[in-house]
Formats: C-alpha cells, structure tokens, sequence
C-alpha cells in the first residue's frame, strides 16, 4: 500500500492461539466471548502481523513474531500454525532478509521476538543478517531480571546472538530509527513497550503493539491479564487512541486475525469503533 512516500506491507507470520483470560484480564468472557469466541480450551484465535515500512532510503520490519523454534508439545499448547518460512520471510514483497535495515521491537516478548533468530546449520544465526535490531534498554533490563510472574515470556535465546553480533541496538526514550519511522514509549504492558509511529507526505499511522493488540481491545478498560500495569495501560490507550481519532492515523494491529489495519472512530461519549482498510488493501489473502 503506498503511504505518502513510503510501501507499507503487512506479512502475517503465524495463527496461535492464548487464553481468553488471559487476553481480556478483568473483562467477563459473558462479553469478550461476543467478540472473539473461544475454543474448548478456553483460546481465542490470534495472528502476528509484521509491518514492513519501504522508506526512499530503508527498509524497516516492524516486529518478528513467533518465530520457528517450537516443539511439537508447544505448537500444540498455542496451537500454533507458521504461515512463512523464515529464511526467506519477506519473498512475497521480493524483498530477501539481508535487505532488511532494521527491525524495530516494540518489546521483547516470545511472540514478538522470536523470529529474529532462526537455526541454520545447527546453529542459531540471525533472521535478518543485516539489520540492526532495536529494543528499549529498559526493556532488555526487564527481560534479564523478569521474576517468576514476568520471565516466562522472554527467551534469551531470542536475543543472545544478535548481542553477540553486535546486531541488538539499544534505545533509551522515543527516538527517530529512520527518516519518518519513530519509536515512543507507552508503558504499561511491560514498564518499556513501545509503540511505532511512521509519517510520509503528512500521513500519519501507528503499530500499536500490546498496547492494542485487537480491534477487540479498543475499549480502555478491555486491557490484558498479561500487562505489567493495566492502569496505565488504559490510560495510554485512552490518549494514543484518542489521537489517531482525531488526526486520523492509520492503525496497525499486531495480532488482529482479521484485516489488521484501518482507521479508528471516536463517538461523542468517548467511546472508539473500528473501520477497517479493505481485504483487497492486503497483498497476500491474509484474512481466513
């Protein structure tokens, strides 16, 4: 899709599936269950959306998704489904994965992370050979000394060889990655997730990572069990939504299984609806 002067592309890497509490934290599944029924197991259905932002001068991914390093019993526990081959992630587009110039990590999460290394010839190398991988400082902190709650979703094996190859590049704060693609802390699902925000010829859009994973989780109070701080997750919400409302930005959902990208409304009781972009608007028949 072209944007302003930019390509935007979106590659879905994989469907899986988590626990419908565990998505929807506080909210009673008599509701969420309206908008994203669950399974047998109690799982609703979800995707990794990867953003690909083609600038004139770089070519940037937005996250890396499960990755392929699952065994069978783990694949089975998130019925997990990998929709790409990660050596050549980005073929569809034409794009090979050393051309890739960076990668923007909205935080270190398995489902976000994972794709960034793959196993080659017995060994762990990374995806995307040329790019430098960019992650919150605070958030790599976190995902050394998470405790018992936090660490089962970091693996260092995700990230330990990007720092070995001096590919793993540390932010401190918001910060321009490339001419027009911006990283701004949001807090709340982890103490440093961040989200993405891209500008070309005066539009406007956002990746809004785990702040908003769904068009399900457009409501404030509709905030993860996963997230480190709820309270503040609602209340960037509120604000960030608020925003792309009125300016009206183009938003991205990472893990939306429908058609992940369109624009948001706000009613004048505050409350936000969802208009998303056309399935045609999506390159490779992501919408099952």
């Amino acid at each position: 899709m072209d944007f302003g002067k930019f390509k935007l592309h979106i590659i879905r890497e994989c469907h899986f599936k988590l626990d419908g509490g565990a998505m929807f934290g506080v909210v009673p599944k008599a509701m969420w269950n309206k908008v994203s029924p669950a399974d047998e197991a109690n799982r609703v259905d979800m995707a990794c959306n990867l953003l690909v932002i083609e600038t004139p001068q770089k070519k940037v991914l937005v996250e890396t998704g499960m990755g392929p390093r699952w065994s069978a019993q783990e694949r089975e526990r998130y019925d997990l489904r990998t929709l790409v081959d990660h050596s050549k992630a980005l073929a569809e587009l034409g794009i090979s994965n050393d051309q890739i110039d960076a990668v923007i990590i909205s935080h270190m999460h398995f489902d976000h992370m994972g794709g960034a290394v793959m196993e080659q010839g017995g060994k762990l190398v990374p995806t995307f050979p040329k790019a430098l991988v960019y992650v919150q400082k605070g958030e790599y902190d976190m995902a050394h000394k998470a405790n018992a709650r936090a660490k089962a979703s970091y693996r260092t094996e995700d990230y330990q060889v990007l720092e070995q190859q001096g590919l793993l590049e540390m932010v401190n704060g918001d910060r321009e990655i490339v001419p027009g693609v911006s990283v701004r802390i949001t807090g709340g699902h982890t103490s440093h997730h961040q989200v993405v925000v891209f500008e070309s010829e005066g539009q406007k859009g956002v990746f809004f990572a785990d702040i908003v994973p769904t068009k399900s989780h457009l409501s404030p109070p509709w905030v993860m069990g996963y997230d480190h701080y709820p309270l503040e997750t609602c209340d960037r919400k509120d604000e960030w939504l608020g925003r792309a409302a009125r300016e009206k930005w183009l938003v991205v959902f990472d893990h939306e299984k429908e058609v992940p990208w369109g624009h948001v409304e706000q009613t004048g009781d505050g409350k936000f609806s969802w208009n998303p972009l056309s399935a045609s608007t999506l390159e490779y028949g992501l919408v099952v």
